[in-house]
């Protein structure tokens, strides 16, 4: 039965519902890609800026903000795991379709939860870190309620291979906005006042608000054209059963473990270049000018990885860019003493990590099919939230790592760094995601065996089942 779910007013059959595949609208791929400015806008902020609120605002020690980001990302881990099999368990699927829902329904709370995790209540430092411990939970728990279903959107919205990596490089793109004007906007706001406490509260809740409306913005424009509900709507999925048929689907498991790496260092790059700008190259100003550069950098690799994609396939993208990635963080490590050194090894190094993060949304739809075709069980939701599940691990590490590190090393906020100090912040910015980088090209150059024609064998499989059904 064929049916257009932005149209048609009904609810959802019991069957696999598909319409004819018309291409992609720009308009809907730039509105999906927005949908991740509006995401990052909020996400990116508690990723960059968090830490340093922690130790130098609220006045936590480095260690424990640490293990807060370890803590509450497993908490988030786990959220999304029970999101992803919520949203695969929905039995009335009605007009809005199967995701759109959850990106309406959470953009206001998200902002809200967003604001809280920045304040700074005049508590003491055990119950500041009660609050820290609380408002962070709270948040990657609605954020996983929003993000879960967006991602795992991009198989409903089309089949065919080429929109999907077109519509993972405009998601990247608009993450990759979103970090921009994060990294480049942020801190001047912060900085316009004496407090650093009402300055990170006022530019959250301004990036807050801006979020709201790219996220409505999304919704309002992309559409779910191919919705596949399970035969017996009566009987719900097992959740054994779906966790198992996970562990039959080997390129969804090497995508994980690479992820672990890969959003590991990235996280880590992130969280620890404020440290780097302001203790070790004595300019914390120069943080906007760094993320203007690097991060525009990133927009064209992400423009070039479709037509590479064509070329050398999606597996030899994205060794290709590890290896790009690796080589600008190892010669950072023996060069970026100074500002100018520091912005051009962070653009060779953010251009290679480009290629990594926008064919992971491809990738990870492309393993929606392989765990059809594997198991006869198709789960996006569930999918998708073990791979946000391992994303949510490597994000626990980048902000456990970084906080564990400083300790050890005698970080103390706001004073000249002891010579221990600067080596810990160096090995955190450069030598940590460069080891990783490498870690990631043996992985996917010897396990990770999904082919380019091997997939386009799997869905032609796939489409003959579907007609026999």
């Amino acid at each position: 039965m064929k049916t257009d779910l932005a149209t048609s007013g009904q609810t959802v059959p019991s069957a696999p519902i598909e319409t004819t595949q018309k291409k992609l609208t720009l308009k809907e791929k730039i509105a999906y890609g927005m949908g991740d400015v509006g995401n990052n806008f909020m996400f990116d902020l508690g990723q960059i800026y968090l830490l340093k609120f922690y130790t130098d605002a609220l006045g936590l020690p480095s260690a424990t903000a640490g293990l807060i980001f370890l803590i509450t990302k497993i908490w988030d881990a786990f959220a999304d795991i029970t999101v992803g099999t919520w949203v695969d368990n929905r039995k009335k699927i009605g007009p809005r379709g199967k995701f759109r829902p959850f990106i309406l329904y959470t953009a206001i709370p998200l902002a809200l939860v967003t604001v809280v995790s920045f304040m700074n209540p005049d508590f003491t430092l055990t119950g500041k870190m009660i609050w820290a411990y609380a408002t962070y939970m709270l948040f990657g728990t609605v954020y996983s309620i929003s993000n879960i279903p967006y991602g795992s959107m991009v198989p409903a919205m089309t089949k065919d291979p080429v929109e999907r990596a077109q519509l993972a490089s405009f998601r990247q793109a608009g993450s990759n906005l979103g970090l921009l004007i994060t990294t480049v906007g942020f801190m001047p706001i912060v900085l316009m006042f004496d407090s650093q406490s009402t300055g990170y509260l006022v530019g959250v809740v301004i990036f807050s608000i801006i979020g709201v409306v790219f996220q409505l913005y999304c919704y309002a424009n992309v559409k779910e054209r191919f919705v596949y509900e399970k035969p017996n709507q009566e009987k719900k999925i097992n959740l054994i059963d779906s966790y198992k048929g996970l562990f039959k689907n080997a390129p969804l498991l090497i995508l994980c473990l690479v992820n672990l790496f890969t959003f590991s260092a990235f996280n880590v790059k992130l969280a620890v270049q404020i440290y780097y700008a302001q203790y070790v190259l004595q300019d914390v100003s120069i943080i906007p000018y760094m993320g203007f550069f690097s991060i525009g950098c990133v927009f064209i690799g992400v423009a070039l990885v479709p037509s590479l994609v064509k070329k050398i396939g999606k597996k030899y993208t994205y060794i290709l860019g590890c290896a790009i990635w690796a080589a600008g963080d190892g010669l950072a490590f023996f060069f970026a003493n100074n500002a100018t050194i520091f912005i051009i090894m962070a653009c060779f190094a953010f251009f290679g990590s480009s290629f990594v993060n926008s064919l992971n949304w491809a990738l990870v739809s492309d393993a929606v099919e392989y765990g059809e075709w594997k198991t006869g069980t198709r789960s996006e939701g569930v999918v998708y939230s073990f791979f946000t599940f391992c994303r949510k691990l490597s994000q626990a590490l980048a902000g456990f790592i970084p906080g564990v590190v400083l300790g050890i090393v005698g970080y103390v906020p706001n004073v000249v760094q002891s010579s221990e100090a600067i080596a810990g912040i160096r090995g955190l910015m450069f030598i940590y995601p460069g080891v990783l980088a490498l870690a990631t090209i043996i992985v996917m150059a010897w396990f990770y065996k999904l082919s380019e024609d091997k997939y386009k064998q799997i869905v032609s499989d796939l489409n003959e089942r579907r007609a026999s059904a």
